[in-house]
């Protein structure tokens, strides 16, 4: 009833606006829309007002502020949510788009459709922006141009296809090549997977820094090593795209990341996804995974043999091993003022886009991180690390992308899961 109320009272002017789409349509011009009576949360954690009114225009925040503060402009549309909260948009700093249906993985799947159906699944969940870090080729890219105003689907920011040369000759070229899709990062990869493969030498890693860096474009590095990691960010890599997960993060790399301002996305869902297909685990049957999975994707959940398990008992091990020392290291890298970004690699086969976001919230605050400073992490702090101005919180001139619940993820992280309704550019998400 509450959606039907809304799609009837607030969208009275935008005939399409409870239908499904994947790209923007002009924004609402001199459409105010008032959403009064619920606690906003800004996107540091802290509470804004209890009681709320949030005024969204051409697709932006107008005004913001408490009930007392802020007034309804005359002929605005009010939609009432009294005992609901709203915060921002989740922003998953290291996703994956296109390249996944069902359990099955292949660059053939990186089509406009494909990658439309699923930035609505992040959508549906309440992600409302998403860094796809590797992989992503032409179609991706048009559709990174087109995430602005009013949205059905999550915006889309991309890195283009991941860089795997072996010579800084090579390197260079690679750089050259993906910069032509204007990527707003460049991918690397300098990890062996557990001693299976050759890791990129530094030099290289190296070259593509450099030659990303004469492009203007930023450079996300996946490790697994500490060591790895300290080489990287003298390098001068932008972006650690995963947790150190050896070994405690040092006084050394602490230092290093501080004072050249280079943020760290833990993943921890995506390392608990490398074991817990061993067997079956419970969040296949959590109805708010289900609810906002396609239903080709819900037929296949009940089939073990369409499952990434892990290839040995050894590999899982060492890999439930690596999230104990990655989820310890969120914990050292917040205290020590270490920008941590939020993001899950969520995108590969049993990575389920949107749903895992929320299994990363919870693992951030069993990490130790408090509610707020986890909301944080998956908003404004990625916004600020990833370079997204107008994403990440509830202030005036950045986009209207907020999600309502039906409960305080302050009090409780899993309430983010009690969404009630997602909004990019302030165009209600289908659901």
């Amino acid at each position: 009833m509450f959606r039907r109320l809304v799609c009837l009272a607030v969208l009275a002017s935008l005939t399409t606006g409870c239908q499904d789409d994947d790209e923007q349509r002009g924004d609402e011009a001199g459409e105010t829309v008032v959403f009064r009576g619920a606690r906003l949360v800004r996107g540091d954690g802290s509470i804004l007002a209890d009681r709320g009114v949030l005024v969204v225009r051409d697709g932006r925040i107008a005004a913001v502020g408490r009930e007392a503060d802020v007034a309804a402009p005359d002929g605005a549309t009010v939609v009432d949510l009294p005992g609901r909260t709203v915060v921002p948009g989740l922003i998953n700093g290291h996703g994956h788009v296109g390249n996944t249906m069902g359990f099955e993985s292949s660059p053939a799947f990186q089509t406009r459709d494909n990658l439309s159906r699923q930035l609505r699944q992040y959508a549906r969940f309440g992600v409302t922006t998403v860094v796809s870090l590797g992989g992503e080729g032409d179609a991706a890219a048009r559709l990174r141009d087109l995430s602005t105003g009013p949205l059905e689907r999550a915006r889309l920011r991309i890195a283009g296809p991941v860089i795997t040369a072996a010579t800084p000759e090579a390197a260079r070229r690679d750089v050259n090549r993906v910069a032509a899709l204007s990527p707003d990062f460049i991918k690397i990869r300098v990890d062996d997977n557990l001693g299976t493969t050759r890791k990129m030498p530094l030099e290289v890693a190296r070259a593509v820094i450099d030659q990303a860096h004469m492009h203007g474009i930023r450079v996300a590095a996946h490790i697994f090593y500490l060591d790895d990691a300290r080489a990287l960010v003298r390098a001068g890599v932008d972006l650690v795209a995963h947790s150190v997960r050896d070994q405690a993060v040092d006084a050394e790399l602490i230092s290093l990341l501080t004072s050249r301002r280079v943020c760290v996305v833990p993943t921890l869902a995506r390392e608990m996804s490398a074991f817990v297909y061993e067997g079956e685990p419970d969040f296949l049957r959590d109805p708010f995974l289900v609810a906002g999975l396609d239903a080709s994707i819900v037929e296949t959940l009940d089939d073990p043999a369409r499952r990434p398990r892990p290839p040995t008992r050894e590999t899982a091990d060492r890999y439930r091993a690596a999230l104990e020392v990655a989820g310890d290291n969120v914990g050292r890298l917040v205290d020590a003022g270490v920008g941590v970004a939020f993001g899950t690699d969520s995108g590969p086969p049993g990575r389920f886009q949107g749903y895992f976001e929320h299994l990363e919230l919870e693992m951030l605050v069993q990490a130790g991180l408090t509610p707020a400073e986890a909301l944080a992490s998956a908003t404004r702090t990625t916004a600020d690390c990833l370079g997204l101005p107008d994403a990440g919180d509830l202030v005036v001139g950045r986009w209207a992308d907020f999600v309502v619940l039906g409960a305080n993820p302050l009090a409780d992280i899993r309430a983010s899961r009690s969404i009630e309704s997602v909004w990019i550019g302030g165009r209600r998400v289908p659901r």
